[in-house]
């Protein structure tokens, strides 16, 4: 998407009612991202905004009228290195309270943009302009709308440590960047799936920045229960010196521990071999809609009919033109991936062993059909309290799956509305 036209070609197609409408959307979106690139983007994403009718766009000159509390404009922010920019949407109380909470920070989950927040930025609006803080939704650093530049980790692949906080730093590190820009002291960070992960990580790297924390279907919370100390690996015949009883293994006993292990290995698909393999690789999911040229859309219509099904006809479309042009931007945050979470989607720290220096409130929010496991929220909360923190708190959204904000965007408004003004007991 460099913004460059192709050269014309003469195509010989058959005639338009044999084409499949699905075949015709799907080349009129390819060829309109191919041709206009971050133009195309950038309207996609006002077409979600202008739902807002206090939203002002960049060509628009009018004021905000005397009657209204709030208005809004989105911007690309500068970071420290000039090629990096945070894409911002600014919701701005017209009159400021001088002993208002601290602003709302939206922060959107992998491979997403602050678009998916849109059902619920009129309820944010709302506390903003009668509460007089500002609400901010904003893209990670090489996802959405924001600079897609290179991703990268010196980290080898057996330093788990430095492979997770080199990723980490990529985004938290861009996003103290935005917040010293803005002149922000302290915020409250609304985070989404792993959205969630990074603002925990951002309030331990940063402790001082964040007043509290609204988890909504957080990744990375819990441990692998299938997790060892060790990679697992196939015992050979030196490193057999004993059972648990202490004697001494025989041969017999060797030979047929051996062979449980090759049965257990070709129990494992080969399909299950190659996922683990291009996980470990850094391969990224959004490599496959690039690749499926013409049919890249199709797939993420799927993907958003799927996923959006409450979502009435008009809203599907506009995030369907939203998701397809963020998708197939060129890659970049994504690639952390593999880097955070192993194959599984378990973190490779899990937030439950790290949350408990935090000493701020912390609510987490799980949809009632949520993949996310919300006993990991259980056990932080556990941990808090040990720690001495009794504000975690825990809410289950009821008709709703991991996009909870979405799926039941009232109730979560609703929540979020409380939680906004929750300053801890």
């Amino acid at each position: 998407m460099n913004g460059t036209t192709p050269a014309a070609t003469s195509v010989s197609l058959p005639p338009a009612r044999e084409i499949p409408a699905t075949f015709v959307a799907s080349v009129r979106s390819w060829w309109v991202l191919w041709v206009a690139g971050e133009k195309e983007s950038a309207s996609a994403e006002e077409r979600l905004l202008r739902r807002l009718p206090f939203f002002r766009s960049g060509s628009s000159s009018s004021l905000p009228s005397s009657n209204e509390p709030v208005v809004a404009h989105s911007e690309k922010v500068l970071l420290d290195n000039p090629k990096h920019f945070l894409n911002t949407l600014a919701m701005k109380p017209t009159s400021t309270a001088p002993n208002g909470p601290p602003p709302a920070v939206l922060l959107h989950g992998y491979g997403a943009g602050l678009g998916f927040f849109f059902l619920n930025f009129p309820a944010l609006a709302q506390w903003a302009g009668t509460r007089g803080s500002a609400v901010y939704a904003v893209d990670w650093l090489g996802m959405g709308r924001s600079a897609r530049v290179p991703f990268r980790v010196k980290a080898s692949r057996d330093n788990t440590a430095e492979r997770v906080r080199e990723a980490e730093a990529f985004f938290i590190d861009s996003l103290e960047q935005w917040r010293a820009r803005m002149g922000l002291e302290t915020m409250t960070l609304v985070g989404h799936s792993l959205g969630a992960y990074f603002s925990v990580a951002y309030a331990l790297r940063y402790p001082a920045r964040v007043s509290k924390l609204v988890l909504l279907s957080p990744a990375g919370v819990p441990r692998d229960p299938n997790n060892t100390t060790m990679p697992a690996r196939e015992i050979t015949e030196s490193q057999m010196s004993g059972t648990e009883d202490g004697q001494a293994a025989s041969g017999e006993q060797l030979g047929a521990l051996k062979k449980e292990q090759k049965a257990e290995k070709r129990k494992e698909s080969k399909a299950s071999r190659l996922f683990t393999y291009l996980w470990e690789e850094g391969w990224s999911p959004f490599q496959v809609v690039r690749s499926a040229v013409f049919w890249g859309p199709m797939l993420v219509g799927k993907y958003s009919s799927r996923r959006f099904g409450a979502l009435n006809e008009d809203d599907t479309r506009d995030m369907h033109d939203y998701i397809t042009n963020i998708t197939l931007a060129k890659g970049s945050g994504e690639y952390c991936i593999s880097h955070i979470l192993a194959p599984g989607a378990h973190a490779r720290m899990p937030l439950v062993d790290r949350i408990a220096e935090l000493k701020i409130p912390i609510t987490f929010v799980y949809g009632e059909h949520d993949w996310m496991d919300p006993d990991g929220g259980v056990a932080s909360i556990d941990n808090l309290k040990a720690a001495g923190n009794n504000d975690g708190r825990m809410y289950i959204i009821p008709l709703a799956g991991h996009h909870v904000y979405l799926d039941n965007a009232k109730a979560v408004n609703k929540l979020l509305l409380k939680e906004l003004d929750f300053r801890g007991r």
